[in-house]
């Protein structure tokens, strides 16, 4: 059987093992604030933060890890 994986962890796996820049997707840069998915893209384009785009999406995107880190540390 085979096992489901999100398309977007498969796009941020190939993203992570691409590029020194480590990255999270809005999901998981959410959760590390407390915020749902929908709270987080409203906190994104509130505060600008680097969206990393994903080529086949106009919607979708990655956030960087060290600016969620920075935000974290700073609460």
């Amino acid at each position: 059987m085979q096992v489901f994986e999100d398309w977007n962890q498969k796009v941020k796996k190939t993203f992570n093992a691409t590029n020194p820049e480590v990255v999270l997707t809005v999901t998981e840069a959410g959760s590390m604030l407390g915020l749902s998915k929908d709270q987080m893209k409203v906190y994104v384009d509130k505060n600008k933060l680097t969206k990393v785009p994903i080529m086949r999406s106009v919607h979708r995107y990655l956030l960087l890890k060290s600016e969620i880190d920075r935000i974290v540390q700073e609460q």
